[in-house]
């Protein structure tokens, strides 16, 4: 059987997740009246719910597929934090965490009112030079004890050491996966794989006016870079993996979307797990088109179990 039939067995494989995280923080209310004040919907709180959000879900994602996971990052000293110290390790993810007091922990406050998203407010601040020249000593501790390293970027300024963190993993030997962000994608030269959107690669390449030339813009990417691969995400196209064996396509699997967010999470989780267990970029793939296709029926940023993987699979 191919790696596409069978998943492998996954608690071996080591995963180091560095980037930006956040806590992502649900309010759940009913939504009866209209406010006299403003024509807006008053909302009665019913309950809230914490949840790992940013690179903190891509590692708890990895984890749920039963594969060893820390995680490196900055937080805040502050409730935030302690809030996704606790989640993290409740998920059975190794949280290194660096504390600093000058800053608030990235926080996204959402309200859902009838299972829809009413308001989100944003809380964040970038961390300090001191802390970040801090993890990157730790970061290059941890590579000699994992497999993989996942970079999970989300311009929160985690990652301004990013190009000596890709240089120190290739130093080691390890893949570098780099879920990536902004207009300058060279600051990931070198790195193994790339896992852009559609809107992120079209910032970087322009628009493409076919098949053929946007392979021919990844190709010329990939060469400028030294880039192995890249895997494209597409939304309701499904996904397009790019490197030196060509292009492969997966064509979208979801059967009901609810919510996307997370969604490119839970995709480079299960595509770097994968690769971790020895499968081929090809089949990594699949399953991680077979995992989005689960996570986008879920509400918020969520996780796919093995078992959702295989019954997905069937």
């Amino acid at each position: 059987m191919s790696g596409r039939d069978v998943l492998p067995e996954t608690s071996a494989a080591r995963i180091l997740v560095v980037g930006d995280v956040m806590l992502d923080r649900y309010w759940f209310g009913d939504v009866n009246r209209i406010s006299p004040e403003a024509p807006v919907p008053v909302v009665r709180m019913t309950r809230a719910e914490d949840r790992p959000g940013g690179a903190a879900n891509v590692a708890r994602n990895a984890s749920a597929l039963g594969t060893q996971v820390s995680l490196l990052s900055v937080v805040g000293q502050d409730e935030a934090g302690d809030s996704l110290d606790r989640l993290l390790a409740e998920s059975a993810v190794r949280a290194h965490l660096f504390r600093d007091a000058s800053v608030q922990t990235t926080l996204k406050l959402r309200v859902i009112g009838r299972s829809q998203q009413l308001l989100r407010i944003d809380f964040e601040q970038r961390p300090q030079a001191e802390v970040l020249a801090a993890k990157l000593d730790t970061f290059k501790q941890l590579l000699s004890a994992h497999d993989l390293v996942l970079i999970s970027d989300y311009d929160k300024g985690a990652l301004d050491h990013v190009e000596a963190m890709v240089q120190a993993a290739k130093v080691a030997g390890k893949p570098v996966l780099v879920d990536p962000k902004g207009d300058d994608f060279t600051r990931y030269a070198g790195a193994t794989v790339l896992t852009p959107n559609r809107g992120e690669l079209q910032g970087i390449v322009g628009r493409w006016r076919s098949e053929a030339d946007l392979a021919a813009r990844v190709d010329a990417l990939r060469k400028e870079l030294s880039i192995g691969a890249v895997l494209l995400t597409r939304s309701e196209e499904g996904m397009t993996l790019f490197d030196e064996n060509g292009v492969s396509h997966e064509p979208t699997r979801a059967r009901e979307v609810f919510d996307v967010s997370g969604a490119g999470d839970t995709v480079i989780a299960t595509f770097a797990v994968m690769l971790a267990c020895g499968l081929s970029a090809p089949d990594a793939m699949h399953w991680a088109n077979l995992a989005a296709g689960v996570v986008v029926g879920k509400l918020g940023t969520a996780v796919v179990s093995l078992d959702e993987l295989r019954a997905s699979a069937s």
